[in-house]
């Protein structure tokens, strides 16, 4: 027997120092070009595109949790043996990076006009080599694996072609024409906005209620925006609505105005709201846009671009929000206002980038037309071209695309994407391809609007990849294999790369699958927001618990389609593990832990062995069935659990027993089973926590990296039915002897003189020097006298463990403990008592909240008997 075996050395530091070795790691991966993707390679292709960030922007939660699921997930295909391309790149990013600059300027007391257009996109682009882009830095932090020789910007020459040939192809096929339509306006930033640039909020307002007409043959509308009243022209009642059918087709004058506009029945009006009679404002609403068109309703604009009232009278020239009560008093002045309610709350539109109330405006803008289009992504999808994660979201999808309305494409900005179409003097329409000449001669202006960003990056797939041009990386890495995002772009960015896709690239799908995450919440479940104090900033979780811990954290709450509650408790305890991952392992090593010799045959192994390692075989093919089905969360808790509970709780307690006990081959053995156990862990382990795991295995294997290292396969052979159940029967000893001895007020590391026996024993008895040496029991000498006992049924039979306590407790300290447990427990009874005999409360608490007293209640009581019966059991 080789008694206390002297231990190894090893070069680890006593403890993992993330600020000292992430940085050089990740350094040494770009440098070796680990991360760089070869097109001529003939590995299976795996791609992914990063979704760009805006240029203005910085790594945000959002991007942390999803930057963490792309490099575990490419990570992983690379030590399959994928050719991978992780690809990075940037929005232009059009309202906020002109904002940036604008705010810039007026620093300066300049405006951009002062500059004139030429020289203020001259001055973006110095902003952008200045200041834009510091995300990339961020990436590096976290550890993301992208390849940056292929680093690409939505305003890059190649990537600008894309866009001017799709717009080319599309206007030359009909669907991208110019119309006056009711789009977002936003007067500060003075241009259109997509959807996604407007965020809702309900704000307190007022609810007005006017009477158009007199007598009979008088109707009252209520709104919320008085000042459009004077852009009315009609007012509309549902169809089949009693009250009104007399008047409709009759005429009533619009006061303040004289002008008489006609009453007219339209099946959107909801005869249960209000009054059930509505204004109609064709120029300055979305849904009376529709009806004006339905019923050939003149259009008539009463706001400029500055939402400054342009009707002749006394209103003329008032902002929108001087306006509002200005139209009221006049009305109440003539006797017109019904009623008036406030403060009235409701959903109003704001600008993204300035907060600015959004005004929605008739506007002549270019669009897309997507009923083509938007069936076509739909059913690329449909039959399975596409395949979108969790499924359920499919139908959110197919709502989408199934629904859309045309898509408005242009900016009145002068950062983007010019609208390649020029203008001639006889009225001529030019739109110019990029390998095309714009029209010369006097008279020619090119649009001056630009595309939207979404425009663009709907493009990003293809464009990055070298599209329109024939490249090795399209052939490659084209469609690419998964795309990530966050659920709430789905519409906005999801669709129009699949309409982009399939209709550029003859029917291709941009992407085999779509893998959709959740938003992250605060602990409480409550949206993350600056004017709610809540934010979670990645870069400080970085600082203080670093990248690992960071990415873990976020890894481990990424359940396919959930929103994820995170909280800095989280962060501190996937560093912990972090660091019970490192100590475990620098045991390991310490005590000769190697992957130098193959494993032995399962009859060379104890049984200890064969279990860890048939567990471990059964763990590399659970986490292979998770990665492929994106259940992220399910993979992390798999391999936090083996990790921390069989390898380091059990095993590693298991064999420091065989190390430090057994003979030369049980020596050899168990060092050989740690090494492959411990390298086998570590390969899982590097996709989401790659810094530590890297430092770790090369420490243990003298390899070159683990970006590199072939990911583990599922292995047999080792699994074994008999072991699993003889070390869940020490499992379950060992638990209860420990619950034992806490009962009796024993210390954890104090030894205990005990006998085991019973017919249960029999079966484990292989393996009692471990449960001696785990709960700290010495065998029963000569005059050993039992003061306590306790049974313990085993798959196999009754284990019956007698202790000698005599000496080894404090009785009046222990009493004075137990007495106060006991008080503790006895307010818990009598305050859950209180709450559920109280009828008012019983009457009102939500059912959950309910079944939860009644547990704590539950708990109370066995607490209460547990005490009661330990105090009985103390010595007088």
């Amino acid at each position: 027997m080789t008694e206390n075996a002297p231990q190894q050395t090893t070069d680890l530091p006593g403890a993992w120092d993330p600020a000292a070795e992430e940085a050089p790691m990740y350094d040494r991966w770009v440098a070796a070009g680990y991360f760089t993707a070869d097109a001529t390679s003939d590995k299976p292709p795996f791609s992914i595109v990063l979704p760009p960030p805006n240029v203005t922007g910085s790594l945000h939660m959002g991007h942390a949790l999803n930057h963490t699921l792309m490099d575990a997930m490419s990570r992983r295909r690379r030590m399959q043996g994928y050719e991978v391309l992780w690809l990075p790149g940037m929005d232009h990013a059009g309202i906020a990076t002109q904002n940036v600059v604008e705010r810039q300027l007026a620093g300066e007391g300049l405006s951009r006009h002062d500059l004139g257009r030429e020289k203020f996109v001259e001055r973006v682009w110095e902003w952008k080599a200045e200041y834009g882009g510091k995300i990339l830095g961020q990436m590096k932090r976290l550890g993301d694996g992208v390849d940056w020789s292929r680093e690409r910007f939505t305003m890059d020459e190649n990537l600008s072609q894309a866009v001017q040939t799709v717009f080319k192809n599309f206007f030359d096929a009909g669907l991208i024409y110019r119309a006056e339509r009711i789009i977002n306006w936003c007067p500060r930033c003075q241009t259109a906005l997509s959807d996604i640039e407007v965020d809702h909020s309900d704000d307190d307002g007022e609810l007005v209620s006017i009477r158009y007409g007199d007598g009979a043959d008088a109707i009252v509308v209520a709104t919320t925006r008085a000042e459009t009243m004077l852009g009315d022209t009609a007012v509309a009642v549902h169809p089949d609505d009693e009250r009104y059918a007399h008047l409709v087709g009759t005429e009533v004058e619009l006061p303040l105005t004289g002008r008489r506009i006609p009453i007219v029945a339209d099946k959107h009006v909801d005869p249960e709201f209000g009054t059930g009679a509505v204004k109609v404002t064709p120029a300055h609403d979305p849904n009376d846009f529709e009806i004006g068109r339905r019923h050939d309703l003149p259009m008539l604009t009463v706001m400029n671009e500055r939402a400054e009232v342009t009707v002749p009278g006394p209103f003329e020239g008032l902002d929108r929000f001087e306006a509002r009560p200005a139209v009221v008093a006049a009305l109440r002045e003539q006797g017109r206002i019904v009623s008036e309610k406030r403060p009235y709350v409701h959903a109003v539109g704001h600008c993204s980038r300035c907060d600015t109330v959004v005004e929605p405006r008739l506007s002549l803008q270019w669009w897309v037309k997507v009923e083509e289009l938007a069936r076509a992504a739909g059913d690329a999808v449909r039959d399975g071209r596409t395949r979108i994660h969790p499924a359920e979201l499919e139908k959110r999808y197919f709502d989408w695309v199934d629904n859309m309305h045309d898509w408005t494409i242009s900016r009145q900005l002068w950062w983007g994407h010019r609208i390649p179409v020029w203008y001639g003097p006889d009225d001529q329409v030019v739109c110019v391809g990029p390998d095309e000449q714009p029209p010369a001669g006097e008279g020619w202006t090119q649009d001056p609007d630009v595309l939207d960003t979404w425009f663009s990056s709907g493009l990003w797939p293809m464009s990055t990849m070298g599209w329109p041009a024939d490249s090795a990386d399209l052939r490659k890495f084209y469609p690419t294999s998964v795309l990530s995002t966050g659920y709430d772009i789905l519409f906005f960015w999801v669709v129009r790369m699949m309409m982009f896709g399939v209709q550029e690239m003859a029917g291709v799908q941009p992407f085999d699958h779509v893998y959709l995450h959740g938003l992250i919440r605060d602990a409480q479940g409550k949206k993350m927001s600056k004017s709610r104090g809540n934010v979670i900033d990645p870069l400080e979780w970085m600082d203080a618990y670093g990248a690992d811990a960071t990415r873990f954290t976020l890894a481990r709450g990424a359940n396919p389609g959930g929103d994820m509650a995170l909280a800095d408790e989280w962060a501190a305890g996937s560093r912990n593990f972090g660091t019970k991952l490192w100590n475990a392992s620098k045991f390991a090593m310490m005590n000769g832990a190697s992957v130098s010799a193959g494993l032995p045959a399962a009859p060379a192994l104890t049984e200890a062995d064969r279990w860890i390692l048939g567990r471990l075989g059964a763990l590399v093919s659970e986490v292979d069935g998770l990665f492929e089905d994106f259940q992220f969360a399910k993979v992390a808790a798999a391999l936090y659990q083996f990790t921390w509970n069989e390898l380091c709780d059990w095993y590693l307690e298991l064999a420091k027993v065989q190390l430090y006990q057994g003979d030369d081959a049980r020596v050899t053995a168990t060092r050989s089973v740690l090494g492959h156990v411990l390298d086998t862990v570590l390969r899982l382990l590097h996709p989401f926590i790659p810094f530590i795991t890297e430092k770790l295995w090369i420490a243990l294997t003298g390899g070159e990296s683990l970006v590199i290292a072939p990911w583990p396969k599922p292995f047999e052979g080792y699994a074994d039915a008999v072991a699993d159940a003889r070390i869940a029967d020490v499992q379950k000893l060992v638990t209860e002897v420990r619950r034992f001895r806490a009962d009796q007020g024993l210390k954890p590391g104090q030894k205990v003189a005990a006998r085991v026996a019973g017919a249960g024993f029999a079966e484990v008895s292989g393996h009692e020097d471990s449960i001696r040496s785990l709960v700290r029991l010495t065998p029963a000498e000569e005059g050993f006298s039992a003061s306590a006992s306790l049974e313990v049924a085993l798959a196999t039979g009754i284990v019956t463990v007698e202790l000698d306590l005599s000496g080894t407790v404090d009785v009046a300290a222990e009493r004075k403990r137990l007495q106060k447990d006991l008080g503790v427990a006895e307010k818990e009874l009598s305050q859950t008592e209180g709450k559920l005999g109280n009828e008012s409360f019983i009457a009102k608490a939500p059912a959950p909240v309910i079944e939860k007293i009644k547990l704590r209640r539950e708990t109370a009581v066995a607490e209460i008997d547990r005490i009661t019966a330990r105090l009985a059991a103390l010595p007088s």
